[in-house]
This record gives C-alpha cells, structure tokens and sequence, in this order.
C-alpha cells in the first residue's frame, strides 16, 4: 500500500505542479503570432491602397522607364475599366489582318469599329504570317490582349476564340471572304450584316484599307482613334524596352527619328534602284517576281523617281536634311530596318551626320534578344521612338509613316517633315546639276516644307478617289478637337485645298 500510495503521491505531484511558466510561454507566444498577423495585414492593406492610387494595374509599364515625356499610349480617362456594353449580337467577326505592322494596327481599328457598327462579337485579330516580313507573332506577343478586350468593353464584345457550339461540328459554316475596299456604313449595314443571319461566323481574310477615309458618322471616327490611341497597348516588354530606349536617347539630347525607308522589301515593291549596282537591281527585279501580290513587274526605276513614287536615297536625304538646317551635331534615329547596300550607302550619310544611332547600338544585345527574327516586335521599338521624337522624317509616305504622323498630330502636333518627294528630286537633280546653287537648293527646300510640318489641317478629300486623297490615320482630325472648335484650330490658313 505505501508503494502503491507513493505512486498516487508522485502522480498528484505532476497533475498539481505549478502551470505558471506554461501558461506564461502560451500567452505570448499566442500574442506575438497575433502582432504578426496584424502588421502584414495591415502593411498589405496600405501598399495595396498605395498602388491602387496609383493606378499600378493599368499604368505598370509607363511606371517602370518614367520619363519627362508623356508615354505615347498611357490615358488617364482608361485607368479604370469601362461597365461592359450588353446587345445581342448578331454573329462572330474573325479577321485575318495583312501586311506589317502598321498596316495591320489600322485595320484593327477599322475591324473594332465595323463590330461596334453590325453589333457583333469581335474575335482577337489573327496577324499576318505570311507576308514578306514572315513574322510568327501573333496578337498577344505584340498587344496587350487583356487591355484591349477590357478597354473597349463599353463599345463591342471582344473574344479570344469563337466557341466550339459555332464550328463545323456544330452545323456552321464560317464564310471567308475580303469586304470591298474604301466601304462605307451603308455597304456594310446593306451588304455584310445580312451574311451573319446565315453563317453567324464572317471571317474578313482581307482587312486593309477597308473603310472609307471620309463620310463616317462622327462617333465611328472617334472610335477608330480610341482603339488606336488607347486600347493598342504594346506588351510590358515591348514598351519597358521601347521607354528605355526613349529615355538613352533624350539624354543625350534632342533627336531626330528618320524613318529610312531604303530596305531591300521597299525597293524591290516599288522597282526604285537608284544608287544600285547591276547586280543589286537585277536582285531587287527577282525578289519583285518572286512575290505575286506585288502586281507591278516591268518598272522604269528613273520615271517613278521624277514621279514622286520612290523613297529618297541615303544620299538624297542627307542632302535635304542639311538644307532644312540640320547640321552635324544632330542626333538621328534610323527608325528602319537593315538598309540596302549596307555601310557602303550610310557613308555619304554618316559623313554629314555623325551622330547617328540605332537600336542595336544604344541595348545591350540580351536586351534585344528576344525581339530577333520578330519583325513586327522590332517595328513596335521603332514606332515608339518616331512617336517620342522631337522631329519625325519619313522619306517615303508608307502606313508607318503616316500613323506616326496622326499619332504625333494626336500627340499636340509634333513636329513631322512631309517630305515632297516630287518637288525634292526636282531640286535635287538642278543642284547636282550644277543649275541651282546651294543657297537657292536650300531656300527652295524649305520653302516647298513651311506647310508640311504637321501642322493642324483637315484632310483633302477627293470624291470617288479614295487612295488618292489623305488617309483618316494620317490626319483623324474629327478625334484632334471639339467639332464646334475645329474650325478655330484647322480653319483655312491651315488647311490644305480640298479638291
């Protein structure tokens, strides 16, 4: 029994010993895991607030390369995605866009806006892949797809792909077809939106120039630049790069984008080969045969020159470059792609302008990387500078050249030397000639350019001559000022003659 009571005893013992100290050690420890909790909630909450002021999930990329210079494709009306627009739509548009990149990004726009007409449900753009410049991106890797769907919401619908109930299997059949070029609402109110009501699936396999400059009822126009100057928004990548590059530049100074359209694709489409060799124009000829959508095959090369229809030379355009005033020290941006004959034609160039510079000089070569071989991802960097340029030059009217030309009009009409090829070739040919002294070359030069700046203007309209007059992207002056005060701002100093 005293065993058995010692062993009660010890048992007792443990069970009554004193619990201070463990008890003590739970209580704080309880209250130390509770102040953590409490401080990173509370440290979440007011980053959280923080970025959301300012306005991280829609302005992250403009934030990372901040400059002085306003970001070409920030908003602030679309930091907060617009209420979703409900209609019953009438079908599925899917669009195969053709041609490089800014021939592409206007017929987008054109694309979004004809949806927005017919009430359709607009699938992501398809981009060309088989065009010359062989580019595999698709919309995602250029385009920010989820802005551009949230962006627009409160206009059209906007899907990544047509649901599965629509397909072949599903007992529809999509009509492929290419609207008529230059069309306006009343062709395709009359015309393309009854083929919706027995397909349900249209896919436009053409989409250039496919809506009319002039005649749009005002809320059409103003869309059209909406999606241009706000919905296509490029990749993080794509404008973290495109900002850095802006801003090496701007810190060495004011510079000029040359848009040197003097490419082995532009010379061999337009049959232009002054300054070549036999053997590079018999090269550009092939390359010309070789692709049947550029129609034109026999090409005099010196009456399309006289006719204003080729793009300037390396040499031509460092020689007008200096009768604007540009002297030695100006920093130049070629915005272009390789040039045709290499150094051996930047020379005459380089020895007038020293200063010139390139992407793949100014980024590290894993900073470019992962845009080669992606001709349209490397067009993006080229279009984001043109557009932050303190002066724009294009030496040959193609849709680069005129969508940086409405986006700087967009941008507060920054300066963009039009050139007048015609009248340029003219002078230039006299003073080579030796006819046209250097003083009178260069009054002549920039006499012939006071009114092609970029100036505010309204748009020469031709009647039943659509590819003849401007181009709504070009000048989209319904989107640059209030209708009751255009007149104020384009009236008819400014405006160029309307035929």
């Amino acid at each position: 029994m005293e065993v058995r009571s010692e062993g009660f005893q010890v048992m007792y013992d443990k069970l009554h010993a004193p619990v201070i100290p463990r008890s003590r050690f739970r209580f704080w420890f309880i209250r130390v895991c509770s102040s953590i909790v409490l401080w990173t909630c509370l440290v979440q909450l007011v980053t959280v607030s923080e970025l959301w002021n300012s306005h991280f999930f829609t302005g992250l990329t403009s934030h990372i390369y901040h400059t002085t210079h306003t970001p070409i494709q920030d908003d602030v009306r679309l930091t907060e995605s617009p209420p979703a627009r409900n209609y019953t739509s009438n079908g599925f548009l899917r669009v195969s866009c053709n041609g490089g990149l800014n021939q592409m990004r206007a017929a987008i726009c054109d694309m979004v806006t004809v949806a927005r007409l017919l009430n359709l449900t607009l699938v992501v753009p398809e981009l060309d892949k088989k065009s010359f410049w062989a580019d595999h991106s698709g919309f995602e890797k250029i385009f920010d797809v989820k802005h551009f769907i949230d962006s627009l919401q409160d206009e059209v619908r906007i899907v990544k792909r047509v649901p599965k109930k629509f397909s072949r299997k599903g007992g529809f059949s999509t009509m492929a077809m290419p609207p008529v070029s230059w069309s306006n609402e009343k062709y395709y109110l009359e015309q393309i939106l009854p083929l919706f009501a027995k397909h349900k699936v249209v896919h436009f396999n053409k989409t250039d120039a496919r809506l009319a400059n002039n005649g749009l009822p005002i809320d059409l126009q103003k869309l059209r630049c909406r999606v241009n100057y706000q919905a296509l928004k490029f990749t993080p990548q794509i404008e973290n790069l495109g900002q850095k590059l802006i801003q090496i530049l701007h810190e060495r100074g004011p510079f000029v984008a040359l848009h040197l359209r003097y490419e082995m694709d532009m010379l061999a489409f337009s049959g232009c080969t002054l300054g070549c060799t036999n053997e590079e124009a018999e090269d550009l000829k092939r390359m010309r045969y070789a692709f049947p959508s550029w129609r034109e095959k026999e090409i005099v090369s010196e009456e399309k020159r006289s006719q204003g229809l080729c793009p300037l030379t390396p040499e031509e355009t460092a020689l007008v470059m200096q009768a604007l005033g540009f002297d030695r020290e100006t920093q130049i941006y070629i915005a272009a792609g390789e040039i045709y004959g290499g150094e051996r034609r930047l020379a005459p160039m380089r020895a007038a302008f020293p200063n010139i510079v390139r992407k793949e000089a100014l980024l590290a070569v894993n900073e470019l990387q992962q845009f080669q071989n992606h001709s349209s991802q490397m067009a993006a960097l080229d279009f984001m500078v043109s557009v932050a340029s303190d002066t724009f030059i294009p030496t040959y009217d193609g849709n680069m050249a005129k969508l940086v030309e409405g986006h700087r009009r967009y941008s507060g009409f920054k300066k963009s030397v039009l050139l007048d090829r015609k009248k340029l070739v003219q002078l230039i040919d006299m003073h080579q000639n030796r006819t046209l002294p250097w003083n009178e070359f260069t009054d002549a030069v920039r006499q012939a350019h006071e009114k092609r700046m970029g100036q505010p203007s309204y748009r020469r309209v031709i009647a039943d001559k659509p590819k003849e007059e401007d181009y709504f992207y070009a000048n989209p002056h319904e989107c640059l000022c209030e209708e009751t005060k255009c007149d104020d701002l384009l009236g008819p100093r400014n405006s160029r003659q309307v035929r």
